[in-house]
């Protein structure tokens, strides 16, 4: 049985999903079932995921850690977005761990954890990137990963994996526009992506954009400046609630949703439907007001927070199915066949022609199994992981 494993590392939390043959599509035709009918007909289920704060950490072995804030000592926070000026480092040996590498690190740790009781011989993995990156960031992130070893891991972006969750929810989608509102801890990142029969093999459409000004820690300081006092925030008399004030976020994002319409030349009446994924979009004021402003269908899962990572998991099993058995014709070939989002992910994909550094990435993992990282400014030693550790 093929297994696929999705990694969303954001920059506050790193999320990983695991998905197996019960997380398909059912077979054409045949709907899902309540829980009542699992004993008769297969159902198809959420990729198992895990959630962790996207920091790296040592322990008293001297040990890589993800996700935890030690009492004493340092962590190395804040480098898992490429785009940075300014991005955190650590040194290796003789020479500095870039924001990339350490996103790497963190990949290898968290594949190692994830797969340390998985038996099944085919298992693919996905990793996502925001699509604002430009090829020399993926090309910066493709390069870290294969130094550790890490030469079959996918590279996906975030939206078309978000893409490839929905289209795995929805049967049976027309060919259309889906915009992806990804409202994450760190910022909220908007674009267009065409779905269903018949997508191009890179189905963004326009300009992915990006702003800080609203997310999850945007919003958390709106809500200090208002608790101050009535007068902090302009117009506002008495303090408003913390739902009036979600609401009042999320109203001011949309002039980041119609620059990346203008971005593609579209309109809101292009759109057949938004998507909404990211930590900060679990509030029920996010999709309600959506909703009403954009006058177009919303879909978002219960934990919207894991969409891109069940999406990346759906698309690295799909890839470890076809690479062990060949092309399969199931629910997935109905839609996909013909070019659409799972198709977009064998666009992403590079590490079948870059093999001939396979010795050279062997070599440096060798190495790696032996360097020690110092985090900066604390003299600490820690080791760095090896796959599967």
């Amino acid at each position: 049985m093929a297994v696929g494993l999705g990694l969303s590392i954001g920059t506050v939390n790193t999320v990983s999903a695991l998905a197996d043959s019960t997380s398909a599509k059912a077979p054409p035709g045949r709907r899902r079932r309540p829980p009542s009918f699992a004993r008769h007909t297969r159902v198809a289920a959420r990729p198992k995921a895990v959630t962790r704060r996207t920091t790296l950490t040592f322990d008293s072995a001297g040990l890589v850690r993800v996700g935890r804030i030690p009492k004493h000592g340092r962590a190395v926070t804040e480098f898992a977005d490429l785009t940075q000026r300014s991005a955190p480092s650590a040194r290796v040996g003789n020479r500095m761990l870039s924001a990339a590498d350490l996103i790497a690190v963190v990949a290898d740790k968290v594949i190692g954890e994830d797969l340390a009781e998985q038996l099944d011989p085919e298992v693919g993995i996905a990793v996502t990137y925001p699509a604002r990156y430009s090829d020399e960031h993926v090309e910066e992130l493709r390069d870290a990963l294969d130094e550790l070893g890490l030469t079959e891991v996918e590279l996906v972006a975030e939206p078309v994996a978000a893409a490839h969750w929905l289209e795995s929810e929805r049967s049976s989608m027309m060919p259309g526009l889906t915009l992806v509102y990804d409202l994450g801890g760190g910022g909220l990142d908007v674009t267009l992506v065409r779905v269903g029969p018949g997508s191009p093999p890179d189905p963004i459409v326009g300009e992915s954009l990006r702003s800080t000004e609203f997310g999850g820690r945007a919003y958390g300081a709106m809500v200090a400046r208002a608790r101050r006092g009535p007068g902090q925030i302009a117009g506002t008399e008495p303090v408003p609630t913390p739902e009036e004030l979600r609401t009042r976020h999320i109203r001011g994002s949309l002039e980041l949703v119609y620059r990346c319409l203008r971005s593609a030349d579209v309109t809101m009446a292009d759109v057949d439907c938004v998507l909404v994924v990211g930590g900060a979009a679990r509030p029920a004021e996010v999709v309600e007001v959506l909703a009403t402003e954009l006058a177009r269908p919303v879909m978002a899962a219960p934990d919207p927070e894991r969409t891109i990572a069940d999406g990346a998991a759906l698309i690295a099993r799909r890839n470890a199915v076809e690479e062990s058995e060949g092309p399969v014709r199931d629910a997935d070939d109905e839609s996909d066949a013909q070019g659409g989002v799972g198709r977009a992910a064998g666009f992403s994909r590079r590490t079948r022609q870059r093999f001939t550094r396979v010795a050279s990435a062997a070599g440096l993992s060798a190495i790696a199994a032996a360097l020690m990282l110092g985090l900066p400014g604390d003299g600490v030693i820690v080791e760095l992981p090896q796959l599967g550790q």
